[in-house]
């Protein structure tokens, strides 16, 4: 997992370097500032006086002395505690210092903490009692500055309002970045031009570090202000993949960057001082980004996506349940470098007693769609007890699912001196450490304030956090036991064991039945307002987005209190979906084996073969060849565009209309036009052959649909049942099913009357779907039972054919929506329009959940719900792969917009129709 790799490469660093100190030795918001080579000299005049070599650090709130010989502890003394700070051998009382020749620095204090003995990681060691340490810098010339920068965030230190130390800090901190700036003999090549430069800070977790951004045309660098973890951070921006706007303190001020496609650590995370930075930056990246994409025709590059963007790939399998939630954490502002947002992952399993673990059980796993807190009936009911009767605003939890604490819980035995940062350098009591999964999931239950999900950690590879493989001395619990490796559930052989059947769990058919449940509560439209308050899922309002303008609080004090509150507390995942999450498409899935990858696809597992079976095998195959599609011939059989395509079972007769007012029936076979037949003077815009290849059906702009006889070559039948002009029409079971101009959508009843019949078939309409505007497109389902219509303003409609009643209206389009369809499995929707927009909708939900854009309108298309051939108006057809969300091939076609596009049922074969009045035979070659 990103947090304990990210420890790893840390703990290699440190090792490399020697070096002991780490930002975490820092107080909760404390900056280091400046390090100068020092002696600290002991026993100061005695006969054992003795010097210990090492580094002094100047930080915001203490002086930290780090010695070379790490048998030696560090020593941290709190300038708060400080009593008088000076040269060493200043007389009386006054803290200020007359100019002497001395390099000593003294340090008289009450308290002071010993740290990482023999670099053992362990709680700091507190020594208490009035004492004075002298420092002897190696450059005797700096002791002044030091010192009177010492006293100076002394002073800071003993101020009384918390606001007021955090200001003055703030103030000596801009004051250092302001005299300094980005040293441009760290740019890599001379060549490279500066875009813009400004300050900021490097996140990671628990800390900060102030410092200066600079980006050129070619690089990304921080330059921290004390060089240290190194003098310069690098990012090419070429390896640049990602790019995210991040919350940081509930301000819109963080900016992380990301060289990897699926990793959750990122390479770089900023938070800067101004918004605008922040959006400058970001702007500059994304550009070079979108450039870059362009010049080369490289994919790869993302600024950043959309929930959406990744919904669509879930629900078809292509990402599996435990990539979606990092992808969905990543866009909700969780980050690994940011504990009070670190990434929030759910409780699955439920039964931690057995000896075996059954996943084909349903009572194996937690409940979904309830929140932790509202798993236990009992307690729940005390909760909304307590929730009733408490004033505005409400909350039913007073604690969060995720916060640092919780998360250093989890990680202490990979991460203790994160623990020991957050806690004042100690480690919690033994009873309250992470002991057992059972016994942590019980309490989650029981517990009358534990509510906490876990972290991705539990359904990863690395076995690391479970086990105590640092020996750290984590205390000794009531019943005489040591806290040592985490005590794991009867049916775990091992850590590892453990971990694998928690991702089967993860990844098993249950799950991915209900786990868009779990998202609604903590991503979704359950997150907040009624829907929230009706799942039993509202907690304090800090801890949402938008639940305090820290910004309106003039308070200083109020003002830090209220920031440390909520970061302490922990955040609400900022809110991906305002509508139901729509359901994970299930019936193929299987579950999933002991060789499960988290970067695999998912895969049906094989089993017999039926025709059925080959014919979509064969169906597959084509589509994931259908960027090999080559013209094999084309004829200009019209005056003006054409605007439908039918062809005959067997392939031999394709009949097209045209906006030239004509039906045409031309010969594949023969090559030639056969007939030419006209019904009005005005435009024909679509037609399509009856079952049996007897009749075609074609609908006009004269507001009529006309009925002809292939055997008779004349005209059946006319039915005039629309007040404007027939856009499209569809066919299924003896209904006919016509989209007019005049908003309505209707559907006919009757069979065309046999033309040895002197009498009319008369068409009964069964139903009619109202629309605001006029209506451009339709299609059906596979079933007939749903219908999907278009309009000229934008808005897709799907409709309920069973009740003809409206489930979903999506205002998706910015223009014309010129086509819409459903995907084979009638799951989703595909809708284009003139804004050039390719939108995938859930019917289930009526969610949005895939947007394309391309640089014109794409007129028509065909798809088989993970491809889409497209044909755009400028002539091209388009292959898009919708799951990878990219363009992945252009074929040269008209010479105008491709109107209308068929393709037969084996999906070998295919036909386009255009402005330039052609139509165009194509067939796929592989």
């Amino acid at each position: 997992m990103a947090f304990i790799r990210k420890q790893r490469r840390e703990r290699q660093l440190q090792l490399y370097s020697r070096e002991r100190f780490s930002l975490l030795l820092l107080n909760l918001e404390e900056y280091y500032f400046e390090q100068h080579t020092a002696n600290h000299i002991q026993n100061k005049g005695g006969q054992n006086e003795r010097k210990i070599r090492g580094s002094l650090k100047i930080c915001s709130k203490s002086v930290i002395f780090e010695p070379d010989a790490i048998s030696q502890p560090i020593i941290k003394i709190p300038l708060r505690d400080c009593i008088k700070i000076g040269k060493h051998g200043e007389n009386g009382s006054n803290r200020h210092f007359a100019k002497t020749k001395s390099g000593e620095i003294s340090l008289i204090f009450s308290q002071v903490y010993f740290i990482k003995e023999h670099n053992i990681v362990a709680p700091y060691k507190i020594e208490r009692g009035k004492m004075e340490y002298v420092f002897e810098l190696d450059v005797s010339g700096k002791v002044e500055d030091v010192v009177e920068t010492l006293l100076q965030l002394h002073r800071a230190s003993c101020l009384d309002k918390l606001g007021d130390q955090t200001a003055m800090i703030t103030a000596i901190l801009q004051s250092r970045l302001a005299r300094t700036s980005f040293d441009k003999n760290r740019f890599q090549s001379v060549s490279e031009k500066l875009h813009m430069e400004c300050k900021a800070e490097m996140v990671t977790p628990l800390v900060t570090n102030p410092g200066h951004v600079c980006i050129t045309d070619t690089n990304l660098y921080f330059q921290p202000l004390n060089g240290y973890p190194k003098p310069v951070v690098q990012i090419t921006l070429q390896d640049v993949r990602r790019i995210y706007k991040r919350r940081h303190g509930l301000m819109p001020l963080g900016l992380e960057v990301f060289c990897t496609e699926d990793d959750l650590c990122s390479d770089i995370y900023l938070k800067f001082y101004e918004p605008q930075d922040r959006d400058d930056l970001y702007f500059y990246i994304a550009t070079y980004l979108d450039y870059n994409k362009k010049l080369s025709f490289h994919e790869h590059h993302v600024a950043e996506r959309t929930a959406e963007s990744y919904t669509l790939q879930w629900q078809r399998g292509h990402l599996s349940n435990y990539q979606y939630l990092l992808h969905l954490n990543n866009l909700a502002d969780r980050s690994c470098n940011d504990l009070s947002q670190y990434p929030v992952f759910p409780w699955i399993i439920s039964d931690y007693c057995s000896a075996e673990l059954d996943l084909s059980n349903p009572g194996t796993f937690r409940d979904l769609s309830r929140p932790v807190g509202a798993l236990n009936k009992e307690r729940l009911e005390r909760l909304l007890a307590r929730y009733q009767e408490m004033p505005e605003p409400k909350f039913m939890y007073g604690s969060h699912y995720s916060s640092p604490g919780y998360v250093l819980f989890y990680l202490v035995r990979i991460a203790p001196e994160y623990m020991l940062c957050l806690q004042n350098g100690r480690f919690d009591n033994a009873d309250r450490m992470f002991n057992s999964i059972g016994e942590t999931w019980k309490n989650c239950l029981d517990g009358a304030t534990d509510f906490k999900e876990l972290i991705p950690e539990f359904y990863g590879d690395d076995v690391s956090f479970l086990v105590n493989n640092l020996k750290l001395d984590l205390g000794k619990r009531q019943g005489g036991q040591m806290v040592d490796d985490v005590e794991l559930p009867p049916w775990a052989r091992s850590p590892e064991d453990f971990l694998q059947k928690s991702k089967d769990a993860l990844e098993s058919n249950y799950v991915s039945e209900h786990l868009h449940e779990w998202i609604d509560l903590i991503f979704g439209y359950k997150q907040k307002g009624s829907d929230a308050v009706g799942a039993h899922n509202v907690f304090h309002p800090l801890t949402y987005e938008g639940g305090v303008d820290l910004n309106s609080i003039e308070d200083p004090d109020e003002k830090v209190a209220m920031l440390t509150q909520i970061l302490e507390f922990g955040q609400t995942p900022k809110q991906l979906f305002v509508t139901p999450h729509p359901r994970r498409i299930t019936p193929k899935f299987k579950n999933f084996s002991q060789t499960y990858s988290h970067n695999a696809p998912m895969a049906d597992s094989p089993g017999e073969e039926s025709f059925e079976d080959l014919t979509e095998e064969s169906k597959t195959l084509a589509w994931n060849n259908i960027a090999k599609l080559q013209l094999h011939d084309q004829y200009k059989i019209h005056k003006e565009a054409v605007t439908g395509i039918a062809v005959s079972c067997n392939g031999s007769s394709v009949f097209t209309t045209s906006q030239d007012s004509t039906l045409k029936m031309f010969s594949k076979e023969s090559k030639m036009l056969q007939r030419s037949i006209s019904f009005s003077n005005m435009a024909l815009s679509s037609c399509l052959l009856l079952p049996g290849d007897a009749t075609v059906i074609s609908s006009s702009w004269d507001n009529n649909i006309y009925f002809y006889s292939i055997a008779f070559a004349r005209r059946q039948d006319t039915l005039m049942g629309h007040d404007d002009a027939v856009s499209k029409i569809c066919w299924h079971d003896n209904r006919l099913y016509s989209a007019s101009w005049d908003s309505t959508v209707k559907v006919w009843s009757g069979v065309p009357a046999e033309m040895t019949c002197t009498r009319r078939q008369r068409f009964d309409m069964l139903a009619e779907l109202e629309h605001d505007v006029s209506v451009d497109t339709i299609s059906l389902n596979a079933a007939s039972t749903l219908l999907v219509s278009g309009t000229k303003e934008g808005t897709v409609n799907i409709w309920d054919l069973t009740t003809a009643t409206m489930l979903h209206q999506i205002p998706c389009h910015s223009g014309t929506v010129c086509d819409a369809a459903f995907s084979p499995d009638s799951r989703h929707v595909l809708s284009t329009g003139e804004d050039g927009c390719l939108n995938v909708i859930d019917v289930q939900t009526g969610m949005l959940i895939s947007s394309m854009t391309s640089d014109e309108p794409q007129r028509c298309f065909i798809w088989d719900g993970n491809s889409v051939l497209s044909g755009s108006q400028s002539g091209e057809l388009l292959v898009w792969d919708l799951l990878g969300g990219k363009i992945s091939e252009r074929i040269q076609g008209h010479t105008g917009a491709v109107t209308c596009i068929w393709m037969n049922e084996q999906c070998s074969s295919i036909i386009t129709g255009g402005e330039d009045r052609q139509i165009m035979f194509w067939k796929l070659q592989y």
